[in-house]
C-alpha cells in the first residue's frame, strides 16, 4: 500500500497542477466576462438615476403645502436628492446653461417652482413613474400643476439596458455551459493519468466509497485553489483596468464582485468535484482490459 501511495504521490501531482491551471483559466475568462456584465447592468443604473423627475407646482400652492408635499416624496424609498426648487433657483440653473438676456425683456420670472427629484433605476420606467404621478395627484390635490420627465429616454434607456442584459446574460449562460464542459473534460484528462491506480486498488480489495473519499476530498481542495487563483486573477485585471481607466471606477460594484467571486468559487468546486468523482466511478466499472 506504500508504494500504491507513492505512485499515486507521483502520478497525481502533476495531473493535478495541469487540471488545476486549466481550471482557473477557465474560470478567469468566466469572471472577467461577469465583471463585464457587473459593469453593464451598473451603467445602465447609472444612466437611469441621472435622469431627473419635475413635479411643477402650483403658483397658487401654499408653501406648509410645498413642504409636505416635498417630504413625502423623501419618504419613498426610491426616492433620491429630493429637492425643492423656487422660482430663484430655477433662474439661476436657468442662466448658468443659457442666454440671460431675457431677464431685461420681463419684469417677473416666468419660471415655475418645482420639486425635482431621481428615482432609483429600478423604477425608472413609464409605468412606475405614471403610478407615482398619479399617487401625487390624489395625496396632494391642486399643488402639482404637471408631473414631468424625459419619456423619450426613459423609454430608450429602459430598452437599451434590457436589449444589452438579455444579449449578455445569453452570453453568460452560453460561457457557463462552456465552463461547465471545459472543466469536466479537464478533470476528466487529468484522472486519465490515475486509471490503473484507482483499478489496482480495487483489485486489491478496497471498496468504492475507501477509493473515492480522498480523491473527492482532493477535488474540492483542487477546486478551491483553482478558484482562489481565478478570483486573484480576476481581482487584479478589475484593478489594473479601473487604473488605466479611471472612469471605470465609478461603477465599482463591490457587492455584486463579492457575489460574482461567490459563483466563482462554487462553480469550481462542485464541477471539479462531479467530474471527479463521475471519473472514479466509470474507471472503478471499466474491466481492466479496456482501460488500455
Amino acid at each position: 500500500m506504500a508504494q500504491l501511495g507513492k505512485a499515486s504521490s507521483k502520478k497525481g501531482k502533476p495531473s493535478y497542477v495541469g487540471a488545476i491551471v486549466g481550471v482557473a483559466v477557465v474560470l478567469f475568462l468566466f469572471g472577467i466576462f461577469g465583471w463585464f456584465f457587473l459593469n453593464l447592468r451598473k451603467t445602465g443604473d447609472n444612466i437611469k438615476e441621472s435622469i431627473q423627475v419635475s413635479s411643477y407646482l402650483n403658483p397658487e400652492a401654499s408653501k406648509k403645502r410645498i413642504d409636505s408635499l416635498t417630504q413625502y416624496i423623501s419618504t419613498f424609498p426610491y426616492a433620491n436628492r429630493v429637492e425643492y426648487i423656487t422660482k430663484e433657483k430655477a433662474m439661476k440653473r436657468w442662466n448658468e446653461g443659457n442666454d440671460s438676456s431675457w431677464k431685461q425683456m420681463l419684469d417677473n420670472n416666468p419660471l415655475p417652482e418645482s420639486i425635482d427629484f431621481y428615482v432609483k433605476a429600478d423604477h425608472l420606467d413609464k409605468d412606475s413613474l405614471d403610478v407615482l404621478a398619479a399617487n401625487l395627484q390624489a395625496a396632494y390635490p391642486g399643488v402639482i400643476q404637471e408631473f414631468k420627465y424625459p419619456k423619450e429616454i426613459v423609454a430608450k434607456v429602459g430598452k437599451f439596458v434590457k436589449m444589452g442584459a438579455y444579449i449578455f446574460l445569453a452570453g453568460l449562460i452560453t460561457l457557463t455551459i462552456v465552463v461547465v464542459f471545459s472543466i469536466d473534460n479537464t478533470i476528466r484528462l487529468a484522472m486519465y493519468s490515475n486509471r490503473f491506480l484507482i483499478k489496482t486498488m480495487q483489485m486489491v480489495g478496497a471498496t468504492r466509497g475507501f477509493i473515492a473519499r480522498p480523491i473527492n476530498q482532493r477535488s474540492v481542495i483542487n477546486g478551491l485553489i483553482a478558484s482562489g487563483i481565478a478570483i486573484l486573477l480576476v481581482w487584479g485585471s478589475v484593478i489594473l483596468i479601473e487604473e488605466m481607466v479611471p472612469e471605470l471606477k465609478t461603477l465599482h460594484d463591490s457587492t455584486g464582485l463579492m457575489l460574482l467571486f461567490l459563483l466563482i468559487t462554487v462553480l469550481g468546486v462542485a464541477i471539479t468535484l462531479l467530474s471527479t468523482h463521475r471519473a472514479v466511478i466509470k474507471y472503478l466499472r471499466m474491466k481492466l482490459d479496456d482501460l488500455y
